[in-house]
């Protein structure tokens, strides 16, 4: 005889849910599906894939490295001295955590 994995298993000496217990799961896919559709309009600011962005300028101005930080090993941020966990470890202190 062929076992079907997919269907609810029901252990010898209990009973299958209730039907209220199937009216709630219901319930409650009904409106997660309810919430998710309520806001598709996009925030300001944010764009859709594949939008038109030819006419914005990309251009981000870069500063160096300053005397008071230093480039962690562990995680390749520019980090303040004072986070630095052991000085002259190059190591910040959530890496070394």
């Amino acid at each position: 005889m062929a076992t079907d994995y997919d269907a609810p298993r029901v252990r010898d000496g209990e009973e299958e849910k209730s039907d209220a217990f199937v009216e709630l799961d219901a319930a409650r896919s009904r409106t997660s599906v309810d919430l998710l559709e309520e806001d598709t309009d996009p925030a300001d600011g944010h764009t859709l894939p594949g939008a038109d962005l030819s006419d914005l300028s990309l251009e981000v101005r870069v500063v160096p490295q300053q005397l008071d930080e230093f480039a962690c090993i562990g995680c390749f941020l520019l980090v303040h001295r004072s986070q630095e966990s052991k000085p002259g470890t190059s190591l910040c202190l959530d890496c070394a955590a």
